[in-house]
């Protein structure tokens, strides 16, 4: 059932991984104002037409403005979809208007959105959402300037519910964050639904449960607060557990937030310290890497090798954010993730590895990095982690580039001395695409190559299965104890889809799909 599921969700991601995360993020929000305004003329949400149209452009101009600024004395890439992304979250935090002092607030919350984005950073990491770092100033102000409005939170509304989900699952589909914004949505329902329980318990009112669950879980900005402002990256600790952390605190703070002074922790304050949380979980997880020398690993797979600048922690499977900043990126913007192809005991050498070929402004610049350049990396992320216990067996599963967070495992277990039972299925569109072929057969695990034609001179322990494609049944036949072993899957998204008969019957399954790259 669940190898079912994931096959899937991996092909919506197949789909919407074709488009950028900025661009997705940026329709889905522009989409959502379009609802929110066509409501708005039929007087179902709070703010008028004309506050929102007013509001959206005093919103745009203060972020996009601040934007260039700071882009042209950093003399960096300019970057409109995140000014608008910026922008459009806060039309759905702040409150909206027409008043002259009421558009100078919003202004004021953009500038310092956006302005938090080039100072509130450490080694590339943003330290807090700049959308809730904005609202929570102005919040603040408005304490001595009430006229010049504070969070609102309107997107809270009944009628706005569906396409925020809609919308919102799309988005943690493409970035895989779906669960930790379903863990902070639970928590913060319940929690705030006992908030509400109380409150009414102390005033004497009798409690209509169901009334208030519907009340508090789509009445609420718990939605929209997780679906576009929790599951940013940029501001989520590396591991799986740690967000889940992040998430819990989030949640008991925005669902019952507790009064500091004239304000209280609402919901983008809530937000805050949990991203402060998240920064110290990752303090030292940025490093900036020197290029040491690149190698063709096939004819179109290029493999990168940098010095670390300063010792840094992974484990194998994991990946690497990259910046490369270049002149006039295009829509995908200046960094990218990579699986990490050496093993930590390979410190302070860092390899990854890249398919060219790419009409992206990403990959042109990557190809054209000269050696001894520095480029930054802002973090170290996933899950993509081999079982804790050294008996349990494994398969893991590879198409083409794919294969990159399994050499880094493979070289950990033979750099430790670790003897694992475990068996690589290879997936090549010809045999010339068989990357790291060496490091592979040092591990000595038995591989299963699939490719259009027969490979010479494989090492020990490998066979070719054939020119077929690979299936849910070769891959039966491949490896028939299946149902013993904790499946691992790298690839895209359509060959997780075709292996899913087989996969589910793995003991375990956990994938790797990459789309969009």
């Amino acid at each position: 059932m669940s190898a079912t599921l994931t096959a899937g969700s991996t092909r919506v991601l197949g789909v919407i991984g074709r488009v950028s995360m900025y661009r997705l993020v940026l329709s889905s929000l522009g989409l959502l104002a379009l609802i929110a305004l066509v409501l708005s003329f039929a007087g179902l949400v709070v703010p008028e037409p004309l506050e929102l149209v007013a509001s959206a452009i005093v919103l745009a101009l203060a972020c996009g403005a601040t934007d260039l600024v700071a882009q042209s004395v950093l003399r960096m890439p300019r970057r409109l979809e995140s000014s608008l992304i910026t922008a459009l979250i806060l039309l759905f935090v702040l409150r909206p208007g027409i008043e002259p002092l009421g558009l100078a607030g919003l202004a004021l919350a953009g500038v310092v959105a956006s302005a938090s984005k080039y100072l509130l950073v450490w080694r590339g990491r943003h330290i807090f959402n700049p959308a809730a770092t904005g609202a929570s100033v102005l919040t603040i102000v408005s304490i001595w300037a009430p006229d010049l409005g504070s969070s609102a939170w309107w997107v809270g509304s009944p009628w706005l519910a569906a396409p925020v989900i809609v919308l919102g699952v799309l988005l943690l589909l493409r970035t895989d964050k779906l669960p930790l914004v379903a863990v902070f949505w639970v928590v913060a329902m319940a929690v705030a639904f006992t908030r509400t329980t109380v409150q009414f318990q102390a005033a004497g009112f009798p409690v209509d449960v169901p009334a208030v669950l519907l009340q508090v879980a789509f009445s609420s900005p718990f939605l929209f607060l997780g679906a576009f402002m929790l599951s940013e990256p940029l501001t989520l600790p590396p591991r799986r557990t740690q967000q889940y952390l992040v998430a819990i605190v989030v949640g008991i703070l925005a669902g019952w937030p507790l009064p500091v002074g004239e304000i209280t922790l609402g919901q983008e304050r809530a937000l805050l310290i949990g991203n402060l949380l998240a920064f110290l979980l990752c303090l030292r997880a940025a490093v900036r890497l020197r290029v040491e020398r690149r190698r063709d690993l096939t004819p179109t797979v290029r493999e990168l090798t940098f010095h670390a600048a300063r010792p840094f922690s992974f484990s194998p499977g994991q990946y690497l954010e990259l910046d490369v900043p270049h002149r006039r990126p295009d829509a995908r913007g200046t960094r990218r993730e990579f699986s990490i192809a050496s093993a930590p005991e390979d410190l302070p050498e860092v390899r990854i590895a890249f398919k060219d070929g790419s009409q992206s402004s990403y990959k042109r610049a990557l190809a054209a990095v000269e050696t001894g350049s520095t480029l930054a990396v802002t973090g170290v992320w996933g899950d993509f982690v081999l079982p804790s216990r050294p008996t349990a067996p494994v398969l893991l599963v590879a198409a083409g580039i794919g294969v990159t967070p399994f050499v880094s495992q493979l070289r950990h277990l033979a750099a430790t001395g670790q003897d694992r039972d475990v068996v690589l299925v290879y997936v090549v569109s010809q045999a010339a695409e068989l990357a790291f072929r060496d490091d592979i057969a040092a591990s000595g695990i038995p591989v299963v190559v699939y490719s259009r034609d027969e490979p010479r001179d494989l090492p020990a322990a490998w066979t070719w299965a054939g020119p077929d494609r690979v299936d849910a049944e070769g891959l039966l036949r491949a490896v028939p104890d299946i149902a013993r072993r904790a499946a691992y899957v790298s690839g895209p998204p359509r060959l997780i889809s075709a292996l899913a008969p087989a996969l589910a019957k793995a003991k375990s399954l956990t994938t790797d799909a990459f789309a969009g790259y």
